[in-house]
């Protein structure tokens, strides 16, 4: 199975959507193909033993629009042509269609009179309707085609219908009723919706265009001793790049020479500028704060960090919510249906009740025009694309649609411990001594750890190094697995370790003390010499200061908490009584996580938060995976939501985010639906009998085209609010 991505232009509405989508699905070797409207992109699931690329492409282009193969992310130059297109077939048909309009209304209703009116008119509404409506006509035969119809097939028939009565009238009736100024400026009202849905459009893609812009144009590399400025697609592997204060950095790498802060905010989120030195890595698009170093390229091209996120938005942005078939369902159905009701309207006011042609026709006209699914069609993606946009300049990075509409409905929120609700990197919390002072103790204890493999080891290194304290020379070094460690410094023997070498050399606790360490969720070590205890180290790995903030926030959104670990019970209880969880899995082996996440599932949807590594099968079962961790490839395939700034309070955020977007969805849904159905019966003329009330095409025309400006809008307001 292979997967592409194809660009496709020409598309209009939810209809179009619609017919590009049934005609690849029936195609043999198709598994899936879902089609965006709002990113104008087709993602295929396909055999290539059955169907290639090309033909895919083919059954587009057979169904009158355009298709080819994506380009690395949006496309900015097609996208800035086809707002200059639209733009100037706007000015080309309002050239025409204003004086139409003047002298076809403003002058009828002033009682002013021109010689050959209705032939001045008709020269003025011929470029409009075949030169600027002509894209109408192609995409209402390419339907007409498919055996199917779509937005372009009401403007087309409408107009015509409006335009040849006026022909007819002109030639073969002295009535002088003529609608030339009627169909000249629906399709300018229609061209200028569609200009403005195109910059509209534009803005929702913001996020993926800023990200975009993030990585320089150029980088100096050193080759061959030289300083060389190389553009960035020139980069390779191993390059050797220098990073002058204030520039941008290239590309992903490690830090080879030199120091420096860097704000990776346009990242990962985190506003305060991070250190960095030999050894730590560095992010492309990130911007060097102060201080200059050289960092060698690891990763190039589309494998870079900010590609990987990118791409990420991008597909997140193509994928449909549930919800949104919903919208497809009801537009297939939808145009064929307002057709005929346009063809009852016309009959009925004819036939039925004798009213004249123009009328009837005026009616008619006024169904195909008003009933246009386009603000339908964009309801959904144009919500989402914000959503998801906010979501990437938040640090909140979430895949796709369904993510985005599942998460609103979370009622269970399982948190991993290790490096998610903790640190994950454990800290000295305790030193006690008995005979000694505590740096003594800490020399004693950081100079036998400094040759140790043990977790644990570093931590205590780590505290003596912070406290200034400078470690002696260790002999006789020997680890005893399980239990601790049997050194001597200088002509004295140390022990350390835990309870277990404490028992077996006999040496006595102070048990109150051990146990209240303990209780807390750390794990104590005990220092002797010889057979004497001098001392305990406590080690822990700490919450983080935003741990207990999430927590509370989440509850107040009506969220139950849980906590999952492999600890024991009581390190398990201390650990979540810091940061206020009152639901605790303990001792539970890593391969058992999901089966947790599955126990839950049957009370409501669940959300698995951890980091993305050895979390991944809970991630998987969980009806929302949420990957901790700054931005690592793992974590990116892993999660359906991944928090790029490593906070906890962001797990609230992303699912405040997805209630927001949902809301604006509904919202965008119920004014589209509520403007057509209330649109459709004024527009027939069912209430012209008792109110007086019928809808002239051209109010019909600018109504249709401001509601889906009006339903992108509403998305765009997602923007300005706070998480």
């Amino acid at each position: 199975m292979k997967k592409t991505e194809l660009q496709i232009k020409g598309m209009h509405c939810a209809s179009c959507v619609t017919v590009i989508e049934k005609g690849l699905k029936k195609e043999k070797g198709v598994i899936n193909a879902n089609v965006n409207l709002t990113t104008e992109k087709a993602t295929i699931e396909y055999d290539p033993k059955k169907i290639k690329e090309e033909n895919l492409i083919g059954i587009i282009k057979k169904r009158g629009y355009g298709a080819s193969q994506l380009k690395d992310g949006i496309d900015l130059q097609s996208q800035k042509k086809e707002i200059k297109k639209l733009r100037n077939l706007f000015f080309f048909s309002s050239l025409f269609a204003i004086p139409t309009f003047v002298i076809g209304m403003v002058f009828m209703w002033l009682g002013i009179s021109m010689p050959f009116e209705e032939y001045i008119l008709w020269i003025l509404a011929t470029p409009v309707q075949f030169i600027a409506g002509a894209q109408f006509y192609k995409g209402s035969w390419a339907a007409l085609k498919n055996k199917s119809a779509n937005m372009d097939s009401l403007i087309a028939i409408g107009t015509s219908a409006a335009y040849f009565f006026s022909v007819y009238a002109v030639l073969f009736t002295s009535s002088h009723a003529q609608y030339f100024e009627a169909s000249a400026v629906l399709i300018t009202l229609v061209l200028l919706g569609k200009y403005l849905e195109a910059l509209a459009k534009s803005k929702t893609s913001g996020a993926i265009k800023k990200l975009m812009e993030l990585a320089p144009k150029k980088a100096i590399v050193i080759r061959k001793g030289k300083e060389i400025v190389i553009p960035l697609k020139e980069i390779e592997l191993g390059d050797i790049i220098l990073i002058k204060p204030g520039a941008k950095i290239p590309v992903d790498g490690i830090i080879t020479e030199g120091f420096s802060s860097i704000n990776e905010s346009m990242v990962t989120g985190e506003s305060m500028p991070i250190e960095k030195k030999k050894g730590d890595g560095v992010i492309g698009g990130t911007i060097n704060k102060q201080g200059s170093f050289k960092f060698k390229a690891t990763k190039i091209g589309k494998n870079t960090t900010l590609a990987h996120i990118i791409k990420l938005i991008e597909e997140a942005q193509g994928k449909k919510a549930p919800i949104q078939r919903f919208a497809d369902m009801v537009s297939s159905y939808f145009v064929p249906i307002v057709i005929l009701v346009a063809i009852i309207t016309f009959i009925s006011w004819k036939l039925m009740f004798n009213a004249d042609l123009t009328f009837a026709l005026t009616a008619a006209i006024a169904v195909l025009v008003i009933a246009c699914p386009c603000a339908l069609g964009l309801a959904t993606p144009t919500a989402i694309m914000v959503g998801t946009g906010k979501g990437a300049k938040e640090g909140i990075l979430i895949k796709g649609g369904d993510a985005l509409e599942t998460a609103h409905k979370i009622k269970y929120v399982i948190f991993d411990k290790t490096g998610t609700i903790t640190t994950g990197i454990p800290e000295v919390t305790d030193i006690i001594s008995k005979d000694k002072t505590e740096k003594e103790l800490l020399m004693i204890a950081g100079s036998i750890e400094k040759n140790s493999e043990h977790p644990l080891a570093d931590a205590i290194v780590e505290k003596a190094k912070q406290s200034k304290i400078i470690l002696k020379k260790v002999s006789n070094f020997n680890a005893i697995p399980g239990h601790g460690i049997k050194a001597n410094i200088g002509k004295k023997t140390y022990n350390f370790g835990n309870q277990k070498l404490m028992k077996d050399l006999k040496i006595k606790i102070i048990s109150n003390e051990f146990e209240t360490l303990e209780e807390q969720g750390k794990t104590v070590m005990f220092l002797a010499e010889g057979k004497k205890l001098i001392g305990m180290v406590a080690v822990a790995d700490t919450i983080k200061k935003t741990s207990p903030t999430a927590i509370k926030y989440l509850e107040k959104l009506g969220i139950k908490v849980y906590m999952i670990t492999g600890d024991n019970k009581r390190t398990a209880n201390a650990i979540a009584k810091k940061a206020g969880i009152k639901n605790v899995f303990a001792e539970v082996l890593p391969e058992d996580k999901s089966n947790y996440v599955k126990k839950l599932q049957k009370y409501g949807k669940v959300a698995m938060v951890g980091d993305g590594i050895n979390d991944a099968p809970a991630l998987a079962q969980a009806d929302i995976g949420i990957a901790m961790g700054s931005g690592t490839d793992v974590a990116m395939e892993t999660g359906n939501i991944v928090l790029m700034r490593n906070n906890l309070l962001d797990v609230g955020k992303a699912i405040r985010l997805s209630k927001l977007t949902m809301s604006k969805i509904k919202q965008n849904m119920f004014w589209a639906l509520f403007y057509n159905t209330l649109g459709i019966p004024v527009a027939a003329g069912v209430f012209y009998s008792f109110t007086g009330w019928l809808l002239n095409p051209m109010i019909a025309g600018g109504a249709m085209a401001m509601s889906s400006v009006s339903v992108i809008l509403n998305s765009l307001a997602l923007r300005k609010k706070k998480l």
